[in-house]
């Protein structure tokens, strides 16, 4: 059970700020499946690659990520793991955190479409408010990214998320007085946080050469700077990191000139081995859901 706090004490403005709560899940039961492109990838090339799935490996790894956040005393929230649910963990897909309580999602994968049973109960549990749930389209978490405080980009590339299901998010953040933008994206990088995830005030990690012009154009018209990935890191998941606050940042020791870049801009760069999640589907940023980070300005 986690630490009991008040309902108005969770809640995220931003994506950069200086992270408090983070939710996970335990990877008790993962294992290599059939599951969109990324781990199809991987699949599809094991008889050239030799590549293996390494379950006590993927443990190690899991382990070494929760002490990064630990390190930086941030308090760590886990969903129950599950034997059915398999793939829970994966706890950026299943809900996404907003100011006004958790938005519910509604997965389209069949091995995740139960994922909300174990999500819901975590936050009814938390005394964590949930705000609204997903039901016009599938829409999963991972294409829910708050750019800064008032504006959010949603994605969509109808394997995972619909663009009914992101009009209709959409239009709940609009109604708060939001600026929100979708975007279509590549179903290679799944969710818009292969994409663009946030680094700093007016500043994202994203990967220009996938990114529809037009989108480019609305962030360079917000006022935002682009640290750049490449295509080869971007499509083994680079751009999937995690702010921390205070120029840290959870990334992971596959996205090497990534880390370069963002180390020569003054980043404290904790660089995981995440190779059994990167291989089977998600990134860092895949693995967690922010629950609290500090306020920033705009």
């Amino acid at each position: 059970m986690s630490e009991q706090r008040s309902p108005g004490y969770w809640g995220i403005d931003n994506d950069y700020g200086v992270l408090r709560d983070v939710l996970l899940g335990r990877p008790d039961y993962f294992k290599w499946v059939e599951a969109g492109p990324l781990i199809g990838r991987t699949l599809k090339n094991m008889h050239k690659t030799g590549i293996r799935f390494d379950f006590e490996l993927s443990q190690k790894q899991h382990q070494e990520m929760v002490k990064i956040y630990e390190d930086a005393g941030i308090t760590c929230h886990y969903l129950d793991s599950d034997p059915v649910l398999h793939r829970n963990f994966f706890a950026r897909d299943s809900s996404a955190m907003t100011p006004w309580g958790a938005l519910i999602c509604h997965m389209q994968l069949k091995c995740r479409r139960a994922d909300y049973h174990t999500v819901i109960k975590f936050y009814q549990d938390n005394n964590i408010p949930i705000w609204k749930y997903a039901t016009a389209g599938h829409f999963e978490g991972g294409d829910f990214v708050i750019l800064e405080p008032g504006t959010v980009l949603i994605g969509y590339c109808g394997e995972r998320s619909e663009q009914a299901g992101s009009e209709q998010v959409a239009e709940f953040v609009r109604q708060q007085g939001w600026d929100v933008e979708v975007a279509p994206i590549p179903a290679l990088f799944v969710h818009m946080d292969g994409l663009v995830v946030p680094l700093d005030h007016k500043l994202v990690v994203t990967c220009l050469d996938a990114l529809e012009g037009w989108v480019i154009d609305w962030l360079k018209k917000k006022g935002f700077d682009f640290v750049d990935v490449g295509f080869a890191e971007a499509k083994d998941l680079g751009v999937n990191l995690v702010a921390l606050g205070n120029k840290k940042v959870l990334s992971m020791s596959g996205s090497v000139k990534l880390n370069e870049k963002m180390r020569k801009l003054g980043y404290e760069v904790f660089a995981a081995d995440m190779s059994m999640f990167t291989l089977g589907g998600g990134g860092v940023h895949c693995l967690c859901q922010a629950l609290k980070r500090d306020s920033v300005q705009v």
